[in-house]
């Protein structure tokens, strides 16, 4: 159930996102998101004395990775809400969902995890999903690079960014707790995104887009949570399985609830066929390891 609360709220976020990206743009929004999550977390872990590994700030080593993890999540929330601005919440999860495939794949080579052949099978469907998917498009980022070929290039990075700080934040966990690390990371992005923030646009936010984006600061805060403590009831394979139907939610919601302001993407049959090879392809990867 925690596994599937953050698979929803992941699927809902690009939906709120795209709804305040009408008045409010991207870099700004990002900024809301962090200070939110921070004004929330910073109080809660001091009041509830979790900060026990704070004397560990000390070691210049220790300083540099939180510093890196912290940027390289910056990026990736920032890179995630232009591309989304350039094309729309189903295409950003299903380009997304390589995000855990590709951290799979750095597995191997960083921590010398095997690959066993279902996972190989797994990605070569993961792979050719995005190929149908984005097959409509192909033209877009080939032939003529438009603002939605632009838009999956920065998605892309987005997924990559994030392979780079989910590494370090796996090396950081054997000296601190995921909400130190959590509450590091938040105050880096909304310290990093706070100088090119541009709050003239504020008073044209109506109410709804207000509570939406106080709504996607508490996803970013809560959807974590639940992630992390999923991952500490149930093995990783099982709780990526279930993340790994974060698209579905999305296409889902879009493609059958007519929602104001929100651009429908228009799938074709082999799209949507693409995008459930990829979600099978990533539940194929995360679940078929080779056990020990």
């Amino acid at each position: 159930m925690l596994a599937a609360s953050t698979s929803v709220m992941w699927g809902i976020l690009p939906i709120m996102l795209s709804g305040i990206l009408n008045t409010l743009d991207p870099i700004t929004t990002t900024f809301f998101r962090f200070s939110v999550a921070t004004a929330l977390i910073t109080p809660y872990l001091i009041v509830r004395r979790k900060l026990v590994n704070r004397h560990k700030i000390t070691s210049l080593n220790l300083v540099m990775r939180l510093l890196c993890a912290g940027l390289l999540l910056t990026i990736n929330y920032g890179l995630y809400i232009l591309g989304l601005e350039k094309t729309s919440p189903e295409t950003s999860q299903v380009m997304m969902q390589m995000s855990p495939v590709l951290l799979l794949l750095a597995g191997v080579w960083v921590f010398k995890e095997q690959f066993s052949p279902l996972q190989w099978c797994g990605f070569i469907i993961f792979i050719s999903g995005l190929m149908m998917f984005f097959s409509p498009r192909f033209s877009d980022v080939f032939i003529s690079l438009s603002d939605y070929g632009t838009g999956l290039l920065m998605l892309m990075g987005a997924a990559v960014s994030w392979v780079g700080y989910a590494i370090i934040q796996k090396i950081l966990l054997r000296e601190f707790n995921a909400e130190e690390t959590m509450l590091v990371f938040y105050w880096i992005g909304a310290l990093v995104f706070f100088p090119f923030s541009n709050f003239d646009t504020l008073d044209q936010l109506t109410s709804l887009q207000w509570l939406l984006l106080l709504l996607c600061g508490f996803n970013t805060l809560i959807a974590y949570g639940c992630f992390s403590e999923a991952m500490a009831h149930v093995e990783a394979s099982r709780v990526s399985a279930v993340i790994a139907m974060t698209p579905l939610v999305t296409v889902s919601i879009v493609q059958l609830i007519p929602i104001p302001g929100i651009i429908v993407e228009p799938l074709f049959l082999v799209s949507l066929i693409g995008a459930l090879c990829v979600v099978l392809g990533s539940i194929i990867t995360a679940t078929c390891k080779i056990r020990p």
